[in-house]
């Protein structure tokens, strides 16, 4: 992997903000104080022999922007500071670092555990894709420990977990997954998208891969498309190998814009986890909603852990309108201010239906197991005033009565 020769500022130096902030590409010799576009294909090499040793491995350099790209590379660095990692890979969709993630370490006889909450089409590889290759799978539920070590197999080679999970915000111990995997040998991979590294670190636990979606809070205004996959050196280098060859890589563009948004990330996580606590918390009390779920509100069944292991509750919440799924449908179509779209992680709040969208490819039964009734909504709050919100779901609320 190339490095971005950023300015000297390292983990132990300064806090997760500035690092954010201050990481850059060196300038060129305009000296220009922001880091600049690399929309180029490739590399060129200032004679035969550099050609030769670069290819070699014999000395480190940009070649092609499949490979890495400058933009990638300060963006890679800045993430791998804020999780703490050795080093990572940027990828062209979270979708991609998922399966990034997956493939290079599972072959023919292996066997995978996930647990069953997880992201529609991550259901789809692991149950679909793997197995055409295969590769094993079980799933557990998120918040049976017990079932965990139980489903563990001579040939299991990685275990999968997303926390929070999405749509339902569970929650898996971070710490004790940490400690089961170094028991057994097994490697661990977390999707650490919801909690973004402002609000949890999942290498601090043991986790040997991390992942993201960049789509989401980590550009946070709805503009690109990006993933990372995130880890230990000779993991990452397997991940790199797969990438190199199979082509799923950031293009220099939009790894320049997520670069540019992580020096905002924590003054917007900051805002949406306030907006967020507070929309929860007023709507918990409200006459026509059945129910809520927000990591910390008090009446989150995982609530104790979700404090221990995030610093702040997220942006995100659930909820059931009273009156069923017709209800709900007829909620989503009052709501003026709120966005309806399958994203999260906007300073646009957006509205989700999971089981008519998201997670449709779910069969009813698959749904249900992990709380993702037919009514359930899904909020993905931003950074709109408060009031603005309260009042437009209020009116929803008396509309669709």
């Amino acid at each position: 992997m190339v490095p971005a020769s950023p300015k000297k500022v390292t983990s132990t130096t300064y806090k997760a903000e500035t690092l954010a902030i201050r990481t850059q590409t060196a300038p060129t010799h305009n000296r220009e104080h922001s880091a600049p576009l690399y929309l180029t294909s490739s590399f060129t090499f200032e004679n035969a022999e550099q050609a030769r040793a670069v290819f070699a491995g014999e000395e480190e350099a940009h070649i092609y922007s499949r490979f890495s790209n400058p933009n990638a590379s300060e963006f890679i660095q800045k993430m791998c500071l804020l999780e703490g990692t050795e080093d990572g890979f940027a990828t062209a969709s979270g979708m991609s670092s998922i399966f990034a993630s997956l493939a290079p370490f599972l072959k023919k006889g292996d066997h995978l555990i996930a647990c069953r909450s997880v992201f529609g089409n991550t259901h789809r590889i692991i149950t679909e894709i793997l197995p055409e290759w295969g590769v094993d799978y079980t799933y557990v539920d998120i918040d049976q420990l017990e079932t965990w070590e139980a489903a563990i197999q001579p040939n299991t080679k990685m275990l999968f977990a997303e926390t929070p999970s999405n749509p339902a915000l569970d929650f898996i111990d971070l710490e004790w997954l940490g400690k089961l995997t170094k028991k057994h040998n097994i490697l661990l991979n977390i999707d650490n998208c919801f909690a973004t590294p402002y609000l949890q670190r999942p290498s601090d636990y043991g986790a040997d891969l991390v992942v993201h979606s960049a789509t989401k809070w980590i550009d946070g205004q709805g503009r690109v498309l990006g993933g990372l996959v995130l880890g230990k050196k000779e993991l990452v280098a397997k991940v790199y190998a797969f990438a190199r060859r199979t082509g799923p890589s950031i293009s220099p563009f939009n790894a320049w814009i997520l670069s540019k948004s992580l020096e905002t990330l924590a003054v917007r996580m900051e805002r949406h986890c306030d907006n967020a606590y507070a929309l929860a918390s007023y709507l918990e009390h409200h006459p026509e909603i059945e129910s809520v779920k927000y990591p910390h509100l008090p009446s989150h069944p995982q609530f104790d852990l979700a404090k221990r292991q995030m610093k702040l509750g997220g942006g995100l919440f659930t909820c059931i309108v009273k009156g069923g799924l017709e209800r709900g449908r007829r909620f989503l179509d009052a709501l003026e201010l709120l966005s309806l779209t399958a994203n999260l992680g906007d300073t646009r709040t957006i509205a989700t239906h999971p089981a008519s969208t998201t997670h449709s490819k779910l069969s009813t039964t698959d749904r249900e197991a992990v709380g993702i009734l037919d009514g359930l909504i899904r909020f993905s709050v931003g950074l709109e005033h408060l009031d603005d919100l309260i009042n437009d779901i209020n009116q929803a609320l008396e509309k669709s009565k």
